[in-house]
C-alpha cells in the first residue's frame, strides 16, 4: 500500500544514490548510513534518530522491487504534489483534482479528465489506483471514491481502514549454536540490517537447518502504523564429538570389549547433561546392536526422545601370550562353525 510520504519524500536523495542504483550499491550505501546515523552512536540526538528512521524507510521501499516500481510510478506521475481534502483554492493549496489535472494535461480541474472502469478511450481509474498500491476505493456514482463520496482518498490512499496495513519487508539472519545448546535451548543476540540488535530465545530441541520466524522483528512498514516485517532465523547446529541425533532421539556409539559382549556386563553410558546411565549388555551381544534408554533423548514441547546406544565391539590390537592362548582355545572350541554360511546362502538365492 502506498503512503502519502511517497509523494513528499525523495528516497533516492535520502540515501544519496542515483535513481538507477543497483541492488548491491543500494545495500552497501544503506549499511554505511545506518551505522553512521544509528542512535547508539549519537545518543540524545533527535535529528539523528529521525535521520536513521528516514534511511530505514527509504531502504525498505527501494530494496523491494515491487514497491520501488510503484514508488517510481507515483513520483513520476504526481511529482512533489500533496493530496489534500480541499478543492482548488481551498486550505493547503492545490487539491486532489489539481494533481490529476497536472498529471493528465487538464488546465481547469478534474472536469477535463475522463474516467472509465475499463474499455477504450478514457483513463482506467482502477489501473491508475493500482499504481498507488491497490484499486477498490472508487465506485462510479458515489459510495466509495473522491472527497464527498464517503470513504476515499482524504486521510490516506484506498479504502478507509486500509491505511497502515502495508507490512514491512521480511529479513533473514543466521546463527550457529552448540549441539548441547540446541538441545536445551539458548539465547542469542543478532544484528539487524538497520544496524540494530535483537536478543531472542531459541527453543529447546531446535534442529540443524531449522528456520525460526520472529514476528515483527523485520523491517518497519513503509507506511505509518503499518505492521513490521518478520525476521527469519536460520539455525546451524554444530556437531558433537560423541552424540548424534535421529529425530528427537540421541545416538551414541558405545565401545565394549570382546569379553563384555560375549559374557555380558553392565556398563556406564554418557548422557548429554554430563552424567551417565547404566545399561545391561546381554551375553552374546553382537557389534552394531542398538540398546534403547527411555526418556534420555531430546526434550521438546511435544515430548522427549530416547537415548539410542549402538554397541561397538572393540577388537584388541595387541594380545599377551595368555590372551592369545585363550583366543586360540576359543577358536578350537568353535570348530568348523561358519558364521558366514547364512550370508552366502541368501546371496545365492
Amino acid at each position: 500500500m502506498v503512503s502519502q510520504d511517497w509523494m513528499e519524500k525523495d528516497f533516492y536523495a535520502i540515501l544519496g544514490v542515483p535513481k538507477d542504483v543497483d541492488e548491491k550499491t543500494l545495500k552497501k550505501t544503506y549499511r554505511k548510513l545506518a551505522r553512521e546515523w544509528h542512535p547508539d552512536s549519537k545518543p540524545g540526538d533527535a535529528a539523528a534518530e529521525q535521520k536513521f528512521k528516514d534511511i530505514g524507510e527509504a531502504y525498505a521501499v527501494l530494496s523491494d522491487p515491487e514497491q520501488r516500481k510503484q514508488y517510481d510510478a507515483v513520483r513520476a506521475m504526481g511529482g512533489g504534489a500533496r493530496f489534500t481534502a480541499g478543492g482548488p483554492g481551498g486550505p493547503g493549496g492545490g487539491g486532489f483534482e489539481d494533481v490529476f489535472a497536472q498529471m493528465f494535461g487538464g488546465g481547469g480541474g478534474a472536469q477535463n479528465v475522463r474516467f472509465s472502469t475499463g474499455g477504450g478511450g478514457g483513463i482506467d481509474l482502477e489501473d491508475l489506483l493500482g499504481a498507488f498500491g491497490g484499486a477498490g476505493g472508487f465506485q462510479p456514482g458515489g459510495g466509495q471514491g473522491f472527497p464527498g463520496g464517503g470513504q476515499g482518498f482524504p486521510g490516506g490512499f484506498g479504502q478507509r481502514g486500509q491505511r497502515g496495513t502495508a507490512k514491512g519487508q521480511d529479513v533473514e539472519a543466521r546463527t550457529a549454536i552448540d549441539f548441547r545448546a540446541a538441545a536445551s535451548g539458548d539465547t542469542v543476540t543478532l544484528s539487524k540490517p538497520d544496524g540494530g540488535r535483537i536478543t531472542t530465545r531459541i527453543p529447546a530441541g531446535v534442529k540443524d537447518g531449522q528456520k525460526i520466524r520472529l514476528r515483527g522483528k523485520g523491517m518497519p512498514s513503509p507506511v505509518q502504523g503499518g505492521e513490521p516485517g518478520d525476521l527469519i532465523l536460520h539455525v546451524t547446529v554444530r556437531p558433537h564429538p560423541v552424540f548424534g541425533r535421529d529425530g528427537d532421539n540421541l545416538t551414541v556409539d558405545l565401545p565394549v570389549t570382546f569379553s563384555e559382549a560375549a559374557l555380558g556386563a553392565t556398563v556406564a553410558v554418557p548422557t548429554l547433561d554430563g552424567g551417565t546411565v547404566k545399561v545391561r549388555i546381554a551375553p552374546g551381544t553382537p557389534s552394531g546392536r542398538v540398546l534403547r534408554v527411555k526418556g534420555r533423548g531430546i526434550e521438546t514441547s511435544k515430548g522427549t526422545g530416547d537415548l539410542l546406544v549402538r554397541v561397538q565391539v572393540v577388537v584388541p590390537q595387541r594380545l599377551s601370550d595368555a590372551a592369545r592362548e585363550a583366543v586360540e582355545t576359543l577358536r578350537d572350541e568353535e570348530g568348523a562353525a561358519d558364521p558366514r554360511s547364512e550370508l552366502m546362502r541368501q546371496a545365492r538365492a
